[in-house]
């Protein structure tokens, strides 16, 4: 399930029993039910109570299930690893990932609770959060630096405050950390996932911005409102002319393969094998918005 599609990541706060019991209902691919950030430090215990229980005996109907656990610095991600194993997790997202050693000390401590819990040994995915210089610098260290590892996403808050940098609408400040980042995962064979779009009242940017992280190649972008989901997803979806190419190239590039033809002309364009994987991909998010029921 590494390569599912994941166009949305929505935030949820472990301590808001009414909003992570139902998020199936606005349709998100994931959910990130969050021990970190959204969490008030006197409520910690009480919020991994509540993952728990929420793993454990909430139906999310097919919508991925993550918890970011608390930073690795503090001493609260043991037992947040603990909870979120024992409740039967996708996936724990590492806050402040900066290099291989963050993840395989994660990934070690996943392994034990597996085994406490009777969880099938390697289930428990990982992505790590980018959110520094040295992280992005790091970037291909630590997305090859386990087994586990899913995928990873950035974090422009943190990241931008350390670069003193400044939000724009453009994006400028942040883009060669996405294309490290992005180029990072590629080599690595794993996703990546942009950062959160803060304003929620400017439903354009927030369009302009996936549109932006779409053509670069990202998989899909974390989420902290129900309402930015089906924005998104939008995005994502391929217009009619790109999903007929796309059928129009595998059924070309299988019709040809016993004749030996390396290259092809579909639909006026000069095509070869190499474009089978983006054209797998448009299939696979024409399916995910409902719009392709193929088997191609």
């Amino acid at each position: 399930m590494k390569n599912r599609v994941r166009r949305t990541m929505i935030f949820l706060n472990c301590q808001r029993a009414a909003l992570i019991k139902d998020a199936y209902i606005y349709k998100p691919d994931c959910v990130i039910l969050d021990l970190e950030d959204a969490v008030a430090h006197s409520e910690k215990d009480s919020a991994r109570v509540s993952l728990y229980n929420t793993l454990k005996y909430h139906d999310y109907r097919g919508v991925e299930r993550w918890v970011r656990i608390n930073g690795l610095d503090t001493n609260l991600y043991k037992e947040d690893i603990r909870a979120a194993v024992a409740g039967g997790c996708d996936g724990i997202r590492i806050p402040k990932t900066e290099k291989k050693a963050d993840v395989t000390l994660v990934a070690d401590l996943v392994s034990a609770a597996e085994k406490e819990f009777g969880r099938e040994e390697g289930s428990t995915m990982l992505m790590a959060a980018l959110e520094s210089p040295l992280a992005v610098i790091n970037a291909y260290e630590i997305a090859t630096s386990s087994p586990r590892m899913m995928g990873m996403a950035l974090s422009a808050g943190d990241f931008c405050s350390s670069m003193h940098a400044v939000r724009t609408p453009e994006g400028t400040e942040m883009f060669t950390a996405r294309q490290q980042m992005l180029i990072a995962c590629r080599a690595a064979g794993i996703m990546c996932f942009d950062t959160v779009f803060t304003d929620l009242d400017d439903t354009e940017s927030l369009i302009k911005e996936t549109e932006l992280i779409m053509k670069m190649g990202f998989d899909g972008k974390s989420v902290i409102s129900p309402k930015q989901i089906a924005l998104i997803h939008k995005v994502f979806t391929p217009t009619e002319k790109e999903l007929n190419h796309a059928i129009h190239v595998l059924e070309a590039v299988k019709e040809s393969a016993a004749s030996g033809v390396g290259v092809l002309v579909v639909d006026g364009k000069m095509v070869d094998v190499a474009w089978v994987e983006g054209a797998k991909r448009v299939l696979k998010l024409a399916r995910a918005a409902g719009i392709y029921k193929g088997d191609l």
